[in-house]
């Protein structure tokens, strides 16, 4: 079972966060911060450890099964972890009838900042439909978003080949903002520019 590694580096500091302020409130590690080790926080650190070893499903129904009983400092965690569940069972469970649809959950991944997850996607459509040339303009605003001109340029450049539409959607497309002082990206949008 694949998962992102920026949400899962998210999720190991924020684990690893959470270890040392409850060693550090209750005086030993692993104790409860306010009870000393109970039984729910017993329950608590198998959920964490469910999630840990992905096993989302299980993790989901610990943390589930914790929220009546849970303390005030362990809830939050508690509802954040099952977010967290949660977006990671969507994410595996995903079927899209057409590349189209594949294409539109990416764009949906990238427009709220899932980027590692937006590239999966476009990746997976390419994969499977070396053509999509829409796949390769996705991936060239992800390049630019996120700081990978080289990628950009030849994933656009790929893209412009494959039709030349996308130049023009390219020379209107805000999220190239950041390319724009770039010679290679003006000479690839405007090649009939001395």
């Amino acid at each position: 079972m694949q998962t992102s590694g920026k949400l899962m580096m998210q999720e190991a500091r924020s684990l690893a966060h959470d270890r040392k302020k409850e060693s550090s409130l209750s005086g030993k590690p692993g104790g409860h911060p306010i009870t000393g080790t109970g039984p729910v926080f017993q329950h608590y650190q198998a959920a964490v450890q469910l999630l840990q070893q992905g096993k989302y499903d299980k993790a989901l129904a610990a943390f589930e099964k914790l929220l009546p009983a849970a303390p005030a400092e362990l809830l939050e965690r508690s509802k954040m972890y099952i977010n967290t569940c949660l977006r990671q069972l969507e994410k595996h469970n995903l079927t899209f009838l057409t590349p189209e649809e594949n294409y539109d959950y990416a764009v949906s991944q990238l427009n709220t900042g899932y980027y590692e997850e937006a590239r999966e996607q476009f990746n997976n459509i390419l994969a499977a439909h070396p053509g999509a040339d829409y796949a390769l303009y996705g991936l060239a605003l992800l390049d630019a978003m996120t700081g990978r001109t080289q990628d950009c340029l030849s994933n656009l450049g790929r893209a412009i080949e494959l039709n030349p539409r996308n130049r023009l959607q390219a020379r209107v497309d805000n999220d190239f903002q950041s390319m724009a002082d770039d010679p290679r990206f003006t000479e690839l949008l405007y090649p009939e520019v001395p």
